[in-house]
């Protein structure tokens, strides 16, 4: 069993209380359906021959409790049907609300390199479109309690006509979905082909967006079209295709309506008109019953490749969360130079040397080489990424802010912080007075990626939202890059201020002499080459005490 298959397995157990209900709902309105139009027929039939057998028949027809049945048992199935979509939507509602968060953590806590690989545009349309399916199958899970319950009702009906028109229904619903299984296996490849199409299209089109501006300034517009168009196009085959098969469906579903009615009409013919016409019309119902059971198996397909593409997002066993209180202090040995706690060092050398992959790398962004570096002599591969990521609060490079407020993006950092340190750690990256000019200060809605805030602004506010974190080490990824000198110059100020306050520990990335000049040495990354060779600086390093607070 795969880890999306477990999880799927585990949320029908949580909410089996509801399925049930949902599968109890669902045989009510067979049942209900099935007795309904059997007794329809008889009734209407036995009350015409009543007719034709002349006045004194006709008084003596009891009309008064068959049509009391009738209606009894139509809003039965009106309010089994209710009963039954409330249901099962709350129980596909529920497993829902712990399935996506389970994805979502599943992709953030999976292997570095597939998530790298994973844009956003196909994470959404397996985190969305994917998830949609899957949702269908929690609704569509009472569908055999259903038609089991249809098919009893209909064989006993069936069996007022005598066992041969019992035995018809049960050769047409057999030979029925015979045929539907061997149609669903047909339609593996177009199923498989309509979720890769669609999420192939969600995905260019996301990128597309993210990259509209690019598109009119260079007058590109076109080839975005019919970049989309060609995705679209292959969508639009595959469910053509799909549909050419599920149409089939349909159809012998509607041939063994036919043959299911007609079969029990004949041969429950000497039992009379009236038995007859309930015979014929209980068989099409139990047949119409297994609707929801062939749409589940057209759909077979598209689940397989839905669970198969979620299944991708979640690893095979979730790392545990491990004791943060049990962070402390540590000293760090990257490459060979060891940090000891409260150091600064700056990591220098060309672009694309690899300072950026060093520093996602000591977070569990990147795959880590063993050996690279120790925190406490403690191989960083072998760290919890927990632990790794309670050890050091990061700044990156490219900042990326989500779609709220100024306070939701700094509790990021601190999910408990209080206005206090949220002004504090702003004051620390000069954005008091920027922020305090906003409409409602940190409550201010920055939206998607802070575009309500200069590039300057966004990295500032990246900042503080590290600065906010309780950690022994602040990793620092270009954090002055494009402000202009004054600001610069205040933000390198306020940090030499706060790391000697703090005591925490610098790892930064930079080629501004403003912030190499706060560090006790530099490590240069030699291009295209993993090695680090320390540089020390005219102040040499030093320890410093580490405060949480």
């Amino acid at each position: 069993m795969t880890a999306f298959e477990a999880l799927i397995t585990d949320e029908r157990r949580r909410q089996r209380r509801g399925l049930w209900r949902a599968s109890g709902y669902a045989a009510i309105v067979a049942m209900a359906s099935v007795v309904l139009l059997g007794l329809s027929g008889w009734f209407i039939t036995a009350a015409a021959v009543a007719g034709l057998a002349g006045p004194i028949a006709a008084q003596g027809f009891n009309y008064m409790l068959p049509s009391a049945g009738i209606r009894l048992l139509a809003i039965l199935r009106t309010a089994g049907r209710y009963g039954e979509r409330l249901a099962s939507h709350d129980a596909a509602f529920g497993a829902l609300a712990r399935i996506r968060p389970a994805l979502f953590l599943g992709l953030a806590r999976g292997p570095v390199d597939q998530a790298l690989a994973l844009t956003q545009g196909e994470a959404t349309a397996r985190i969305v479109q994917d998830v949609n399916v899957v949702e269908a199958q929690f609704v569509r899970f009472s569908a055999v309690p259903g038609m089991i319950a249809a098919l009893a009702s209909g064989l006993l009906l069936c069996a007022l006509g005598g066992w041969r028109p019992a035995l018809a229904l049960v050769l047409c619903l057999v030979g029925l979905l015979m045929i539907a299984t061997a149609l669903a296996r047909r339609l593996e490849g177009p199923g498989r082909d309509v979720q890769r199409a669609s999420g192939a299209l969600k995905e260019a089109f996301a990128g597309m967006a993210d990259a509209a501006a690019e598109l009119r300034c260079y007058g590109i517009e076109a080839n975005a079209m019919a970049a989309i168009d060609a995705c679209s196009l292959r969508l639009a085959a595959s469910q053509r295709a799909q549909a050419g098969v599920a149409g089939w469906f349909e159809f012998i579903q509607a041939v063994a309506l036919g043959m299911a009615g007609l079969a029990a009409l004949l041969l429950a013919a000497p039992a009379g008109e009236p038995i007859a016409a309930l015979c014929a019309l209980a068989a099409v119902m139990t047949i119409d019953a297994a609707g929801p059971v062939l749409r589940s198996l057209a759909q077979r397909s598209a689940v397989r490749e839905a669970v198969a593409r979620l299944d991708h997002l979640l690893p095979a066993a979730v790392e545990p969360d491990a004791a943060i209180a049990s962070v402390t202090a540590p000293s760090i040995a990257l490459l060979g130079a060891v940090l000891p706690a409260g150091t600064r060092v700056a990591l220098v050398g060309a672009s694309g040397s690899g300072k950026t992959t060093l520093v996602e790398s000591l977070l569990g962004l990147r795959s880590a080489e063993s050996g690279m570096a120790f925190v406490d002599g403690e191989d960083i591969v072998s760290i919890p990424l927990a632990i790794r990521r309670a050890t050091f609060g990061w700044a990156p490079q490219d900042a990326a802010l989500l779609s709220g407020t100024i306070r939701a993006t700094l509790a990021l950092g601190d999910s408990l912080a209080e206005d206090a340190a949220m002004w504090a750690v702003l004051a620390d990256v000069a954005l008091t007075d920027v922020i305090q000019a906003m409409p409602n200060g940190l409550d201010s809605w920055i939206g998607e990626h802070g575009v309500r805030l200069s590039g300057g602004e966004r990295r500032r506010l990246s900042l503080a939202r590290a600065y906010l974190a309780k950690v022994p080490w602040l990793l620092l990824d270009e954090p002055t890059e494009g402000l202009d000198t004054a600001t610069e110059r205040r933000v390198a100020d306020r940090l030499s201020v706060r790391l000697a306050r703090t005591g925490q520990g610098l790892i930064m990335v930079s080629h501004r002499p403003a912030m190499v000049a706060l560090c006790d040495q530099q490590l240069a990354v030699a291009p295209a080459s993993d090695a680090i060779v320390a540089r020390p600086t005219d102040a040499g390093p030093r320890s410093r005490r580490y405060s949480r607070d």
